[in-house]
């Protein structure tokens, strides 16, 4: 009588038999057009700051959306106190807010600069990051000048431009 341990051991031996056969059968020519296939592949690819943009929106907007599911796992949960799904609302809020500030501000410089720019707002820290080669000092003095406007308390603002 065969027992699973036996059946399973026939099965993959059985099965790395097949394919060692198959692999020693494989041709030369299969071998070298699919080694040339490969190297062929390797080009080179020309980052723009768009991509560079996209790609500080695309994480910024894993870490939010992260948050806010934690949040709201937090308000959804029938154990939590009534102090936990009151801070978590409360950062929910904060967080919509700043999204909404973010967006503003993103208005803001594409409407009176015609720049793109990523916007991270952390607290009372407000960072841009500006899609423009040119590093221009008294851009970006304006740039921090019109976003200050925006709110009533001082923020601390930095500019960079990404070349």
């Amino acid at each position: 009588m065969i027992n699973k341990q036996n059946l399973w051991f026939v099965t993959l031996f059985s099965l790395i038999l097949i394919l060692g056969i198959y692999y020693v059968s494989i041709d030369d020519e299969v071998e070298s057009v699919l080694k040339a296939e490969n190297n062929n592949n390797k080009e080179v690819i020309e980052i723009t700051e768009s991509d560079v943009l996209v790609a500080l929106e695309v994480e910024s907007d894993e870490e939010k959306q992260a948050l806010m599911e934690e949040y709201q796992n937090v308000l959804l949960n029938a154990e939590s106190t009534i102090q936990e799904k009151n801070a978590a609302y409360e950062n929910l809020q904060k967080l919509n807010n700043t999204k909404a500030n973010e967006t503003k501000i993103k208005n803001l410089i594409k409407e009176k600069f015609q720049m793109n720019a990523f916007v991270k707002i952390d607290d009372n820290a407000i960072s841009l990051v500006i899609a423009e080669k040119e590093h221009n000092t008294e851009i970006a003095n304006n740039i921090i000048r019109e976003v200050q406007k925006l709110f009533n308390e001082e923020k601390y603002i930095t500019v960079k431009f990404n070349a």
